[in-house]
């Protein structure tokens, strides 16, 4: 339960969880977001190794391969830019943890090579995204 004070008394409101319809929009909008990604990767000639790869607390949206580089594709999906522009939401610490889980996927695959990392930006419906690929998005430092 969540507690909210008013001036004349206090009102408890049951918590929102998973199921709630506003989570479980925002979900298969994430989804739909990465269905799309991961289209327009294969249409532009990559080879999908991984969707949504774990290890631990790590994570990366898309592992895919082109001409032997690895490219890990953070994906960022919204119904608008109202509050911020996708891209904006990768900051140094996302981009930090990115660079941690890529190191964590090259070692458990014994990878050697290029690495690149990218970003999928795409805003609208399901049905209508505007997508934005960008390359080298950032670099390891």
């Amino acid at each position: 339960m969540s507690v909210r004070e008013n001036e004349k008394k206090t009102v408890i409101l049951p918590r929102r969880n998973h199921s709630d319809g506003i989570m479980a929009t925002h979900n298969r909008l994430g989804k739909a977001g990465e269905d799309a990604a991961v289209a327009y990767l294969e249409r532009h000639e990559y080879v999908i190794r991984h969707r949504n790869w774990r290890k631990g607390h790590l994570e990366l949206d898309i592992v895919a391969a082109k001409h032997n580089v690895l490219v890990i594709v953070e994906v960022k999906t919204r119904s608008n830019t109202e509050v911020m522009e996708p891209f904006e939401a990768v900051g140094g610490l996302k981009k930090y943890h990115l660079m941690k889980a890529a190191d964590a996927y090259v070692k458990e695959y014994g990878l050697d090579g290029e690495i690149r990392f990218d970003i999928i930006t795409l805003v609208g419906e399901a049905d209508n995204f505007h997508l934005e690929h960008i390359k080298d998005a950032f670099y390891l430092i």
